[in-house]
């Protein structure tokens, strides 16, 4: 009886899985907003490709592979069984490349899909709220074809397509981050306004002091750990320069005449942009293949001479592929993903930049079942939520971002086998800094400079 009622179960949950927007309301779908929902679902897709692409790169794996018997070129061998698996392309940088390859084509024939998608009335949103289990069929159809592809110039070309990629992903990331300074400073000064209590400007007095603390703790640190008296002259240039816009942003950001254009413009959001410049600064030069500029971090904890490459076990002088900054960097950027896949296309901002106009959607408080739980609700019915299209492009630059970060920026024409990180990464990184900055001080002085146009 209980292997009957699980399996009822599980068909209403594959049934859930195969249907149309309006079966996000059926019992085994989780009370929430169905925008939501999707914004998840998706969400998990790009992390199951990411687990998936780790795991492939993991050292050793080729290895123990080819322990498996009949299974790898050039592996164990079973007697009256060819090997037929060529284990240098399922595992490896070559398995990265083909797996987000596939994640990104993946995520762009959605982004094409669902350009100006207005409501979910449009036929186009049952397809972007429903079908999960045809679109995982489509995503593993992909991944599938991506490993038949020829080596040839493959991994050449779309190196190329990640580097521009992830230059565009992080620089969408120091746009959101600009805008919800913007929005965080003006919710809690209006607070602060209309209740007359003070905690909110101590909080903001606080968490100011907290991150200017920290990027100055950081630019300190660079200078000791990431520099030599005579050498590492790229890493002096890039802390300097980044300190000093970081310091003129301050400055201007408080100034007399950016006060009366900006009311909401403060030192938060400069410091919240200065921390985030030296955590961009530190990636950058995490990248640099010069190992006497850039020690590992779990050397500067264990006192342990990193300045060589790490050699493995063959002696053949191959850089390994994980380090601490690897491991630090991928937590950060996949907590970040996951929060921008849920918040950065409801942003007025970036919704003005994609060119469109969405809605706050309905309000909707659920649907109520006959067992009395709250079912997920259709809340866009007037308009949706965030732009479908937009939302799929950012996941689409992530798929890129994730490529170049699980290979250390590795450029496949440099060597065949080696793993190690290469200059183009630094550039990629700190120009996108730069930029950022420019971009938050346009923000600050473009009021000044149009005064006929509308910068709300």
């Amino acid at each position: 009886m209980g292997a009957c009622m699980a399996l009822c179960s599980l068909a209403s949950c594959a049934s859930c899985l195969c249907g149309s927007a309006p079966c996000l309301v059926c019992g085994c779908c989780p009370s929430t907003n169905n925008s939501t929902v999707t914004r998840l679902v998706f969400s998990f897709f790009l992390l199951l490709g990411t687990m998936v692409s780790v795991i492939m790169i993991l050292p050793g794996m080729e290895t123990q592979l080819r322990k498996i018997p009949g299974f790898c070129q050039g592996g164990t061998t079973i007697f009256g069984i060819e090997n037929q698996v060529q284990c240098d392309v399922i595992v490896g940088y070559k398995s990265v490349y083909r797996m987000c390859f596939a994640m990104a084509c993946f995520f762009f024939l959605f982004s094409v899909i669902m350009v100006r998608v207005r409501s979910s009335r449009d036929p186009r949103a049952v397809i972007q709220n429903g079908f999960w289990f045809f679109k995982f069929l489509i995503l593993v159809g992909i991944t599938v074809g991506a490993f038949f592809i020829p080596d040839g110039t493959f991994h050449t070309v779309w190196f190329y397509f990640g580097l521009v990629g992830s230059f565009i992903f992080i620089l969408i990331q120091l746009i959101l981050l600009i805008d919800f300074a913007h929005s965080w400073n003006k919710i809690w000064v209006g607070n602060a306004e209309e209740t007359q209590n003070k905690c909110w400007f101590a909080g903001l007095l606080f968490f100011t002091v907290i991150y200017y603390a920290l990027a100055f703790a950081a630019v300190v640190l660079f200078y000791i750990y990431y520099t030599q008296p005579d050498d590492c002259t790229e890493h002096k240039v890039f802390i300097s320069l980044n300190l000093i816009f970081c310091i003129l942003v301050s400055v201007v950001s408080i100034l007399p005449k950016i006060q009366d254009a900006q009311p909401h413009s403060g030192l938060l959001q400069a410091s919240l942009i200065s921390l985030y410049t030296m955590y961009v600064t530190w990636s950058a030069m995490t990248n640099n293949p010069n190992r006497k500029c850039n020690p590992s971090l779990l050397s500067l904890v264990s006192h342990v001479n990193t300045t060589e490459p790490t050699v493995g076990p063959s002696g053949s002088g191959h850089v390994q592929w994980w380090d601490a900054q690897g491991v630090v960097g991928l937590i950060i950027f996949l907590f970040c993903t996951l929060y921008a896949s849920i918040r950065s296309s409801s942003n007025t901002q970036v919704n003005k930049l994609m060119q469109t106009e969405e809605g706050t959607g309905s309000s909707g408080e659920g649907v109520v079942g006959e067992d009395g739980a709250r079912r997920a609700v259709d809340d866009e019915e007037d308009k949706v939520t965030y732009s479908y299209s937009f939302f799929h492009f950012h996941l689409f630059l992530a798929s890129l971002y994730i490529m170049m970060t699980l290979t250390n920026w590795y450029q496949p024409d440099t060597s065949t086998q080696a793993m190690q990180s290469s200059m183009p990464a630094v550039w990629v990184k700190m120009c996108s800094s730069w930029l950022g900055l420019g971009l938050y001080l346009w923000t600050l002085i473009a009021p000044l400079i149009f005064h006929d146009r509308d910068f709300n």
